[in-house]
């Protein structure tokens, strides 16, 4: 338990383990030296990782007329506007694992489109759904946004205990793959180290398979 790996020895180990009946996600755990209760600490971002996620998301787009239109041609899975609100707040409909919304321009409500309502963000917020400009999914640029969900987008960001928490691929992928993934997303979470942060930014990262036990990984 005391022992720290090189990332790519830690992840031989990890595809030496016994298997589980699925193909399982790699998972990376970084604690960091920062006060997620401050606002100027704050860590959060997102980056395309090089060979994906292993598994292809389903995205929502809010948006009307021409927007739409290229929602669609751009794959999105789902595209509406205001009619779609009481099938989400109404029948929990949750088929989907992003959601793209392009801005509105009114005064009152510059970043959603038809559906800021307290208690739609309410049902959204807990599931990690809502639409953000810093995640990239409150934009004009629909087709930019769907193509790197689909190709292997992810955010990153803090929770209360200032650990991030994400997938960068599955066990399949093999080492060579995982190490470019795992580079990619450590490079992003170093690059987004708030000015405000003092003392040792990284503290530990650790990763495991689904099912597996955690390695701790030599992050220098």
């Amino acid at each position: 338990k005391s022992k720290v790996y090189p990332v790519a020895e830690a992840i031989e180990l990890l595809e030496k383990m016994p298997k589980a009946k699925f193909d399982e996600t790699v998972e990376l755990h970084v604690k960091l030296g920062v006060d997620s209760k401050h606002a100027d600490q704050q860590v959060r971002g997102t980056t395309v990782l090089p060979n994906g996620t292993g598994k292809t998301l389903k995205v929502l787009v809010f948006a009307k007329g021409p927007k739409a239109d290229e929602a669609v041609k751009a794959g999105a899975d789902y595209v509406g506007a205001e009619e779609l609100i009481p099938k989400i707040e109404k029948e929990n409909w949750f088929d989907y694992d992003v959601i793209v919304a392009t801005p509105r321009l009114d005064k009152t409500n510059i970043i959603h489109l038809g559906f800021g309502k307290v208690s739609f963000g309410k049902v959204l917020g807990p599931k990690g759904l809502m639409p953000n400009p810093k995640s990239g999914t409150v934009t004009m640029d629909v087709t930019k946004a769907i193509q790197e969900i689909k190709s292997g987008k992810v955010e990153y960001r803090l929770d209360k205990t200032n650990i991030i928490h994400l997938g960068f691929g599955k066990v399949s992928f093999g080492k060579d793959k995982l190490v470019e993934n795992y580079d990619a997303i450590m490079g992003a979470i170093i690059k987004a180290k708030p000015a405000a942060a003092k003392g040792q930014y990284i503290k530990s990262v650790a990763i495991s398979t689904t099912m597996g036990p955690s390695m701790y990984i030599d992050q220098k």
